[in-house]
């Protein structure tokens, strides 16, 4: 007689520890993408031949900055802190009027335009559901 254990399953989409999951998931990989591109103007100001390096040094220098609020909104939501919510909705609304200029630039950025601003969505979509709000302990106001 055999006795496996069947594995444990993981948090799957549809519950609330699953939503915080995949929102801090979206959320760190838009920070990683701020800070990957913020490395690579670095690089190309200091070792490249841009037009201007000092204009690509501090570009890359204010990337890695911004690329901070994604990925600290994330680790917070991953360890289920209700603070990290605001953060992480407000990255995703900066998101939209970028994902807008890359749409309307064309060609391969109007493809990254598209996947920033799905992704913005649903990581609003996951942070606004009633029950991803009552598992960070964000509840409704009570009436004065």
């Amino acid at each position: 007689m055999s006795t496996k254990q069947s594995p444990t399953p993981g948090p799957s989409a549809a519950t609330p520890a699953g939503r915080l999951t995949a929102a801090a998931a979206l959320t760190a990989l838009e920070g990683l993408a701020l800070a990957g591109l913020g490395v690579y103007m670095l690089f190309v100001g200091i070792a490249g031949n841009p037009d201007s390096p000092q204009q690509a040094e501090t570009g890359g220098i204010t990337l890695l900055a911004l690329a901070a609020l994604p990925l600290i909104a994330a680790r917070g939501l991953r360890l289920g802190r209700r603070w990290s919510r605001g953060p992480a909705l407000i990255t995703q609304l900066m998101a939209l009027p970028v994902a807008w200029t890359l749409f309307n630039t064309g060609g391969a950025m109007m493809a990254a335009g598209i996947a920033l601003v799905l992704t913005a969505v649903a990581v609003v979509a996951l942070l606004v559901h009633p029950a991803t709000t009552q598992a960070l302990g964000i509840g409704p106001r009570d009436a004065a």
